[in-house]
């Protein structure tokens, strides 16, 4: 591992409050060497330098850790590469994460991750998140739902809520000029149960890449109609 990888790490969680010891620093370092060698095969991040990685990945991801506790069960819809549930995981031993892809490609990539870094808090399903939602396994069962730049928020909360218990949340992780689909996405968030509790905007260490994350408590069950079968959320979005 290059000095350089360890100090930016280091230096850019201090910024977000996360503390980190040399065997996560190591865990990190080997999840970018397997990014970069699976990425020359099948397609999984256009972020391929190493700052880049660390800063647009790694700590973005661990932007919502403040936000978990000791021993909740996480669900990450839509991990594509692992992000953010493998750098949560890490760092968070104590928390069981169940990572969702629908491309079976990703989900190889994750497992190889897994087993090589030792990731015994994760397991890894394939799936559309709309079958996953309707999961009798699986639905309402999670205490926090995470997702990261997936798709419109009045869409992805028609993902993530049917699949966290009342009182549970989810966590998005969105860009910047949010406040339009906050808007749009007012009725689908009451019509699956949910409820704003915080919206957090802040910058990214050291950049002006402005980040939102934006947090939904579960305050009713989602009616078992939701989510709608594949590919209706994203051509029809719940609305008024």
């Amino acid at each position: 591992m290059n000095e350089d990888f360890k100090k930016d790490l280091k230096r850019w969680l201090e910024q977000i409050n996360v503390k980190i010891s040399d065997k996560e620093i190591n865990k990190f370092y080997k999840y970018m060497e397997l990014l970069i060698e699976w990425n020359e095969k099948i397609n999984l991040t256009a972020i391929t330098d190493q700052k880049g990685i660390i800063l647009k990945h790694f700590v973005d991801s661990l932007t919502i850790a403040k936000y978990l506790k000791k021993d909740e069960n996480i669900v990450d819809i839509g991990t594509g590469a692992g992000f953010p549930g493998v750098p949560l995981a890490i760092i968070n031993k104590e928390n069981h994460f169940t990572l969702v892809d629908s491309l079976n490609k990703r989900i190889n990539f994750l497992n190889d991750v897994k087993e090589k870094i030792e990731l015994k808090n994760i397991i890894t399903i394939h799936s559309r998140a709309e079958e996953f939602g309707q999961n009798k396994i699986y639905r309402e069962k999670f205490d926090i739902a995470v997702s990261r730049a997936v798709a419109k928020l009045n869409i992805l909360v028609e993902y993530l809520l049917p699949t966290v218990k009342v009182g549970g949340k989810i966590i998005c992780m969105k860009g910047s000029n949010i406040e339009q689909e906050l808007e749009e996405s007012k009725f689908a968030i009451k019509e699956l149960g949910g409820n704003i509790r915080k919206q957090e905007e802040f910058l990214l260490p050291e950049t002006d890449i402005k980040r939102n994350i934006i947090i939904i408590e579960k305050i009713r069950n989602t009616p078992k109609k939701y989510p709608r079968k594949s590919g209706t959320p994203s051509k029809q979005p719940l609305k008024i």
